[in-house]
């Protein structure tokens, strides 16, 4: 007879501690993701993800050092992309042209900043703890520090404690911080510590530190900066909005319309040389008005002031800065019919040495209604600009004093394409107006001034003189007072954090337990230096000698 089929053996029962399952069976009360946003972030603020990012941003601002920059300029980046029609495209699409505005490198950026905030902000907290922190306890075994002395001293434990007191300078602000206590088996002890200040120099240091970083990104986000030349002689120049400037370079939070106003004045210029040429001193004797002026209706006073090299004018929180200079010959046109114009544009430097300039003065024939006569009888003067000529047949300049100007010019007659909507720069023409034959040279001369040359139709081109052209460099930037404040703090609290030493010292104080010590007292002193520093031992060995043997009165 078969015997009846068994059942399958259960499983085992859980214990209630047990919590094998499924992942769906566990209970989900997002600890875990406080876990691990918790583990991001010590990763994040730790010292060595801080040195990694200070890497990487430098390693991503490598391109905005080899590659040209749109912000800077922009005609360069045009020319990398001619010269390279297949790498252009590729880097630009990864922002190589504008580095320093691209997201990836903004991201860098941030990180560096959070990661630094939050390195320094623990850190300041536990220096501000030990600073405030009472001296340690009095070691067991004194004998076993690197300063150690022991003696018996006629002397009770309080009539001794007293000494201590006073040699220590305990209560004082320049004396040691100390602490005193009686120990179960009825010993006496002080415990001492000075140099306390070199935590208050980490404090303030990582403190600055984060102010520095503060006002940084303060000057970036709402500062500006801004290039304009202007002539002397009475050239003025109003920072009204960015239109008034050359070049304009504004921060994140800066749209240029809300510019605090104020305007210049350039009276004269004068520069100095040495024999060989080179600058002495450049000043610029200008007269500027506030925004208080410009409100009150004195817009016809002016206020003077010598502008020099690192000598900047500061201005309702602007500062105004004097670069350089050059020259600007002004040339008279006058036609066949008696139509005169004037012109006179900076030409633009190509030899810092001697100031030898180039540049295009532009003019237009007044009096033509008709559009098509008017744009082919456009004239530019083009060429070269020498301060001291050198008198020969090729004009170049010996000299960057005005002494013996010269200029060597091509008059070019046709459209200079000023109507086609497209910028251009003011120091020459389009070329290719040139190469499609649109611009023809008419003349060419050499001219001192008041020499003029003479068109095929009659018109005349005369060389007048020439006015010197000052560039001035207009600042704004909100947080450069915290910048400079935290930078002297950030120096401050470097030197004390490195010139000041923690030390440490202890007393003991034990009632002698011979039969002859009534009276007497075994003293036990030690000390240490928390960081390693020579000359603690000289000090140990003076406060040794001050406290176990002290001068007898003669």
């Amino acid at each position: 007879m078969s015997s009846p089929p068994t059942a399958p053996p259960s499983p085992p029962a859980s214990s209630p501690g047990d919590t094998a399952g499924p992942p769906s069976d566990r209970p989900s009360d997002g600890s875990w993701l406080l876990a691990f946003g918790r583990n991001t972030w010590r990763g994040l603020t730790s010292m060595r993800t801080a040195l990694v990012l200070l890497f990487l941003l430098a390693l991503a601002a490598l391109p905005g050092a080899l590659l040209p920059q749109r912000s800077l300029n922009q005609s360069l980046v045009d020319d990398y992309f001619a010269d390279y029609p297949r790498l252009a495209p590729v880097l630009d699409r990864f922002d190589f042209f504008d580095v320093f505005a691209a997201p990836w490198f903004a991201a860098i950026y941030l990180l560096l900043m959070v990661s630094l905030v939050g390195c320094l902000l623990p850190r300041t907290v536990e220096y501000a703890r030990t600073m405030r922190a009472a001296p340690v306890a009095t070691p067991r075994n004194l004998s076993r520090l690197p300063h150690h002395a022991e003696a018996t001293v006629d002397a009770t434990a309080d009539e001794f404690l007293e000494r201590v007191r006073t040699r220590l300078g305990a209560g004082s602000r320049l004396g040691w911080r100390t602490t005193e206590a009686t120990e179960p088996s009825g010993a006496r002890t002080v415990s001492a510590e000075k140099g306390y200040l070199r935590e208050t120099g980490n404090l303030v240091f990582h403190l600055s530190l984060v102010g520095l970083l503060i006002g940084f990104a303060a000057g970036k986000l709402f500062g500006y900066e801004g290039q304009v030349i202007v002539l002397t002689g009475g050239g003025q120049f109003c920072n009204s909005s960015i239109l008034g400037y050359d070049s304009f370079r504004a921060g994140l939070r800066v749209d240029g319309t809300q510019l605090d106003p104020f305007c210049i004045q350039v009276d004269d210029f004068q520069a100095d040389y040495l024999p060989n040429g080179q600058p002495e001193s450049f000043r610029a004797d200008i007269g500027y008005q506030t925004a208080e002026d410009l409100d009150t209706g004195r817009a016809d006073a002016w206020t003077p002031y010598p502008l020099a090299v690192n000598h900047p004018l500061r201005i309702d929180g602007e500062r105004v800065y004097l670069l350089g200079h050059g020259y600007a010959p002004r040339f008279t046109v006058t036609w066949p019919d008696g139509e005169q114009r004037t012109g006179e544009i900076q030409w633009r430097p190509v030899d810092q040495a001697t100031l030898l300039s180039e540049g295009a003065t532009k003019f237009e024939r007044p009096g033509i209604t008709d559009d098509e006569r008017r744009r082919t009888s456009q004239l530019a003067v083009t060429g070269l600009f020498a301060p001291t000529s050198s008198g020969g047949q090729l004009v170049t300049s010996v000299f960057p004093e005005l002494r013996d100007p010269e200029v060597a010019v091509d008059v070019l007659r046709g459209d200079l394409g000023l109507d086609d909507g497209r910028g251009q720069s003011i120091f020459s023409i389009d070329q290719r107006k040139v190469e499609s034959g649109e611009l023809t040279r008419v003349a060419r001369a050499n001219l001192m001034p008041g020499e003029d040359v003479r068109l095929d139709d009659g018109t005349t081109v005369r060389f007048d003189g020439v006015r010197p052209w000052v560039s001035l460099q207009v600042s704004h930037d909100p947080g450069q007072i915290w910048v400079l404040g935290f930078s002297v703090l950030v120096m401050i609290g470097l030197g004390l954090s490195l010139s000041i030493k923690r030390r440490r010292f202890w007393v003991r104080l034990t009632p002698s337990s011979a039969p002859d010590g009534a009276g007497r007292t075994v003293v036990e002193i030690g000390g240490l230096a928390r960081t390693d520093q020579a000359g603690y031992g000289e000090e140990f060995d003076r406060l040794r000698a001050d406290l176990l043997d002290p001068p007898k009165d003669t």
